[in-house]
């Protein structure tokens, strides 16, 4: 066999998953790509970083949410570099985190079809980045998730029906909680996103957003004008006409940027 013939090694893989069946179907699915050779599992956060420093694996399928630590708080306590697929069962939380197309993640449910399709899209991803002469020092999904972590929201994506709306930050106009839901208004429309309001906020950008009440986030580009509520509360109008009473210590924040 020539040398042009001979297929790439396979990619040595660790799975990081703390629910049982999750891990359980996972390390059944990865055992069936041809292109994955798992080389270890782990169920919490402590695990995965002693796991990805001994094993240094090419790839971590990774989940979102973690015992003891996230697994954003992994990627920063690991000095090895591999590339990572994120899992999560939360679709909002996931774009919210990384933004979609900077980082490959897989909603939870998913099957061996999805799996192998994001598996594809690393291994091509290296092989170009080894024929372009990057080598390991370039820039992988460890750098970007970070990178992506660390600086405001810039866009996310909601599901409406059968298909995905890129909403950016700037659009939106005002968020409301809906229990374990957030809803995100723009001019035009409202999304129904599963991330929490206060996971939501911790992404927006400080300056821009404001959380005014326990239940509500404001775009303050987005503000028509105020008005007293009361003695200490105001009324803040927004674009398209929607009226939101800000809590008393928010109101005092208002103030002092207006001042």
């Amino acid at each position: 066999m020539s040398a042009a013939a001979i297929p790439p090694a396979p990619l040595r893989c660790v799975v990081v998953e703390d629910e049982a069946e999750s891990r359980v179907n996972l390390v059944r699915y990865a055992s069936d790509v041809p292109a994955l050779e798992l080389v270890g599992v782990a169920a919490n956060g402590t695990e995965a970083v002693a796991l990805v420093e001994e094993a240094r694996p090419d790839l971590v399928l990774l989940d979102i949410r973690l015992p003891e630590m996230d697994g954003l708080e992994v990627l920063r306590r690991v000095r090895h570099r591999p590339e990572v697929v994120f899992t999560t069962a939360y679709e909002a939380y996931a774009v919210a985190a990384f933004e979609l197309g900077a980082l490959d993640y897989l909603v939870k449910p998913f099957g061996r079809d999805r799996l192998a399709a994001a598996i594809e899209r690393v291994r091509v991803r290296l092989a170009a980045a080894r024929g372009s002469g990057a080598g390991a020092g370039s820039s992988n999904a460890v750098e970007r998730a970070l990178d992506a972590a660390d600086r405001p929201l810039k866009r996310l994506f909601a599901r409406k029906g059968d298909r995905i709306h890129p909403i950016a930050a700037e659009e939106i106009v005002r968020v409301s909680a809906a229990g374990d839901y957030s809803e995100v208004h723009t001019e035009k429309d409202s999304f129904l996103v599963h991330v929490t309001l206060s996971e939501l906020a911790s992404c927006l950008d400080p300056e821009v957003f404001e959380r005014i009440h326990r239940s509500h986030i404001v775009n303050l580009n987005a503000v028509e004008h105020l008005r007293p509520a009361d003695d200490r509360r105001l009324v803040v109008t927004l674009k398209g006409g929607a009226r939101v009473v800000a809590s008393r210590s928010a109101s005092e924040r208002i103030r002092r940027r207006v001042r």
